[in-house]
Formats: C-alpha cells, sequence, structure tokens
C-alpha cells in the first residue's frame, strides 16, 4: 500500500536508487486491410463501418492472416538485428474489455516471430547507448472507446461511452525491451532516445507512419527501482499509452521521483497500470496489473502457424534500407555539420525533407537554411509537422535556385515561400504575381543610390570622413525605395564608388 504521494528530488532519487526500465511499444502498421480479415484500415471513416464478423468475433467466422503484416513484422525484426523465427503461432490473450469484441486478444505469447535483438540509440552528447530487445511479436488493435459526459475523457465521471470498432483488428507489432540497466540518471534521456530512433526505423522501413500524435505508435512505460548495489529488481509500475517522445521522457522521470518517494517512506509499490497526464506530467493510478498467466494464454486453434523460409527472410534482409543512425553519421559528414546540429535537424523532423530538396538541386547550406529556418518557425507557429506543411522540396529548391541566380534575395524569397505555403502557385507563379523579382537594372539602381545620398547629405558625409560603417543607413534607405526588391550587396557598392570611398 503506498503511504505517501509526495515527490523526492530528481537528485536525492538517483542519490539512493537504480532505475531500470522496460518499453513495451506498439506500432500500427501501414496495411490497407486488417490482420485478420478484409476490412479497411482507412482513417476517418464513420464509427463501426468498418468491421465485419471476424474482426467482431462472430461465431462462425474464421481469421486468415495478412501476409503484409507478416512481412513487416520480419522487416521490423531484421532492422532491430532480432532472431527470426522459423516457425511460430499465434495464441489468445484472454480478457474482458469493451472495446475488445471477441474477448480476447490474438496475440503471440512464447513464440514471437522475432527476438534477440538491439537498438543503438544518440543521446543529445552524441554517447551511443544500446538498448536490447526481447521480443517483436504479430497482434490485432483493440477498438476505441469514447466516454462521454466527464471533465477528462476518462470513464470516471463519464455519463456513457461509445464504441468504435474500426480500429479493432488493425495490425500491430509490439516491440518489447530487455530490462534497461545501467543508465543512471540519463533513464529518461535513454528513454525518449529509443522511442525517437524507434519511430526513425519503422519510418525508414515504411511499414507505418508511426505517427505518434494519431496512436500510430504507443509506448508504455514500464519502470522499477533497485538500492545501490542490490541486484533484485524492485516491483515495476506500467504508464501506458504515452504518445509522445517529450511524454515519455516526462512519464519516466516523474515514476522515478514517485517510486524513490513511496521507497523513502516505508511504502511498497504496487505492480499496476498508470495514467500519464500531459498537462501536469504526472501519473496516475489505472488498475492493478496482472500477470501473464492471469491472462490465460493458448494457441489460437483458427489460424495456422507462420513458418517463413529462410530464403524469403535473406531476400527481405538484403533490401532492408540503411539504419537511420548510421545515415544521419553519413549525412553529417557529407554536410559538413556538427552532432548537435544534426540532432537538432532530427528532433525538427526535417532530415528527409532537406535530403530530397538536395536531390531536386539545392546546396546543402540553403535546403539546411530554409528547412530549419523560415519553414521550421511557420510549422511551429501552426502547430504542424514540416512536413504536413503545403510545399514541396522541389519548390524550396527552385526557391534556392531563384536566390543563387540573382532573382530574390533572402527577404523576396521569405515572400515566395509565403506564397507557396497560401496556395498562390508555385515560386515563379508567385513571382509573377507579387512582382518580386530583384531590380537588377543599374540605372533604375544608380537612380536610387543617388537620391539616397542627396535625401540624406550628413550620412553622406560622414562616410566620406571615414565612417564607412555609416552606409548601412543609406542602404537601408535604398531597400526603402525600391520595396527591398534591390541587391543589398550591389546597393553598397554603389553608394561607396558614388562616395569616392573604399569598401
Amino acid at each position: 500500500m503506498t503511504v505517501t504521494t509526495d515527490l523526492v528530488s530528481y537528485e536525492d532519487a538517483l542519490a539512493s536508487y537504480d532505475p531500470v526500465m522496460g518499453l513495451e511499444v506498439h506500432v500500427e502498421l501501414g496495411t490497407k486491410t486488417k490482420m485478420f480479415c478484409g476490412c479497411s484500415t482507412e482513417l476517418g471513416a464513420e464509427p463501426n463501418s468498418q468491421a465485419c464478423p471476424t474482426c467482431l468475433g462472430m461465431p462462425g467466422a474464421l481469421p486468415v492472416v495478412n501476409a503484409i503484416g507478416v512481412e513487416s513484422a520480419i522487416k521490423i525484426g531484421l532492422a532491430l538485428h532480432c532472431e527470426i523465427a522459423e516457425w511460430c503461432r499465434f495464441a489468445r490473450k484472454n480478457y474482458f474489455y469493451p472495446d475488445m469484441p471477441k474477448n480476447f486478444q490474438t496475440s503471440q505469447y512464447d513464440e514471437p516471430i522475432a527476438f534477440n535483438g538491439y537498438l543503438d540509440v544518440q543521446l543529445e552528447d552524441g554517447e551511443v547507448f544500446r538498448v536490447e530487445i526481447e521480443r517483436a511479436h504479430m497482434e490485432e488493435d483493440t477498438g476505441k472507446s469514447l466516454h462521454v459526459g466527464g471533465a477528462t475523457g476518462r470513464i470516471h465521471g463519464a455519463s456513457h461511452s461509445l464504441l468504435d470498432y474500426n480500429r479493432a483488428g488493425i495490425p500491430l507489432i509490439e516491440i518489447v525491451t530487455k530490462p534497461i540497466e545501467g543508465a543512471g540518471e540519463r533513464a529518461p534521456e535513454v528513454a525518449k532516445a529509443y522511442v525517437a530512433e524507434l519511430r526513425e526505423l519503422i519510418k525508414a522501413l515504411g511499414v507505418s507512419e508511426a505517427r505518434m500524435e494519431q496512436g500510430q505508435m504507443r509506448c508504455d512505460v514500464n519502470l522499477s527501482l533497485r538500492p545501490h548495489g542490490r541486484e533484485k529488481f524492485g516491483t515495476r509500475s506500467e504508464t501506458k499509452n504515452v504518445n509522445s517522445l517529450r511524454s515519455v521522457e516526462r512519464a519516466a522521470r516523474f515514476e522515478i521521483q514517485r517510486h524513490a518517494a513511496v521507497l523513502d517512506s516505508g511504502g511498497t509499490i504496487v505492480q499496476e497500470t498508470r495514467h500519464f497526464h500531459e498537462d501536469t506530467g504526472s501519473t496516475t493510478s489505472g488498475r492493478v496489473k496482472e500477470e501473464a498467466e492471469d491472462y490465460r494464454y493458448f494457441p489460437e486453434p483458427d489460424l495456422v502457424p507462420i513458418a517463413p523460409s529462410r530464403e524469403w527472410v535473406e531476400e527481405l534482409r538484403a533490401g532492408l534500407p540503411e539504419q537511420p543512425l548510421a545515415r544521419r553519421n553519413r549525412l553529417r559528414e557529407e554536410w559538413g555539420i556538427t552532432a548537435h546540429d544534426m540532432q537538432s535537424i532530427l528532433n525538427a523532423g526535417a532530415i528527409d525533407s532537406i535530403v530530397a530538396t538536395i536531390a531536386a538541386g539545392a546546396d546543402a547550406a540553403s535546403a539546411r537554411k530554409w528547412w530549419m529556418g523560415e519553414l521550421a518557425r511557420t510549422a511551429n507557429e501552426s502547430g504542424v509537422s514540416l512536413d504536413a506543411l503545403a510545399i514541396t522540396p522541389e519548390q524550396v529548391a527552385r526557391v534556392t535556385a531563384l536566390v543563387n541566380e540573382g532573382s530574390l534575395n533572402d527577404k523576396l524569397a521569405r515572400q515566395v515561400i509565403e506564397g507557396v505555403l497560401k496556395g498562390e502557385g508555385t515560386p515563379d507563379e508567385v513571382v509573377e504575381k507579387r512582382g518580386l523579382k530583384v531590380v537588377s537594372d543599374e540605372g533604375a539602381l544608380t537612380t536610387a543610390v543617388e537620391e539616397a545620398i542627396a535625401g540624406n547629405a550628413a550620412i553622406a558625409d560622414k562616410i566620406r570622413g571615414g565612417k564607412v560603417a555609416a552606409v548601412g543607413a543609406l542602404v537601408g534607405a535604398v531597400m526603402k525605395a525600391t520595396r527591398g526588391q534591390a541587391d543589398a550587396a550591389r546597393v553598397k557598392e554603389l553608394i561607396l564608388e558614388k562616395l569616392g570611398v573604399e569598401g
């Protein structure tokens, strides 16, 4: 029984205890149909419009395994350096939940398709930490409960609940780590880095978009503490369905502080599931956690075993993409940037956009500049991801080309990007519609420079007297007169020439 709900400081918790974590990540596969039937998996359909007798568990309806789901599971296992089972089968995991229409979940128990692997993850300072993988197994998702009438959206306080079985039966891969030890004070950071690296890997494999905000990837954070010098693990808690990288880190940190407070006060940790609250960064109790035997697993009698041939496995292995960490290290060298810069690009979700922009003809520095500057700012202000912006890498590459050829300066380029994002057309169309080309007519520029000098005689005298830094004021006057459509460097040259001063 818990004696206290207070938290101790993070530093005090780590002074007395070693955190041990176990991370269980559910990945929703991007197949067109469900795991054991032909129902569509497309998002956004009317509730209960994508359900059939098989995924609803009606008597006499028999499941059939989705071959793409099996292939995706093998790809994930191989990318995680796992062994792939020569023979495995499905099991029934029995428990009652209203969003589980069959009253059991078709999963894998003691015979997973992939096991005994690892994933190397890179922390913010460049340190690489290896996370050992226990297993990756296939299963199906549950339906979705909507609790109505309460203040929190949870069942407590709700007046009634609605059930949507469209999600029931969607293919899932559950990836389970071995106990993660030795991370010490960096345990929350390791948890976040692991889920981030796993997400990059899943996306690279093309088996899922892995959008955590849409529930396509969710993490259960298991955590326990043990006193320094002890070998036996403490009792764990399991914070369920954490759906952002930041929240994974915060949940682990909070649980470390909570466990330490309970243990320091002489209390006992209860093995239970817990809910994470985004607004406070805290967790609250869910239900007492069952052990495996409480689920009454038994082999699924309606599905044949899976026995992937070694030839097929090796064929899939040969087609694996470059590992995300290796790819980032290669790109970092090619682009000539620091590990910190690459981490910032990764955090912004900009790597693929930058790579595609370079492939479309832009130089690496320009591609990074626009995606990590103007476009990252716009995405952040709009609350969307970079790849959700209404601009393509090819369009960004065209903007950089217009800048490089002198048709645009940076100020005008930002206006072009703004126009593209607003749906005004291609970069060239926006330039034409808004009249944004740089003024390159030497006669027009010379006239504007002469007018600026005549209108700012005192500043011109300072420049002639040796205060060359004052030229900025005259450049600004010319840029204002040309509505920002002059080449500032050329304007400066013309001003100094007119005043007979060497730059």
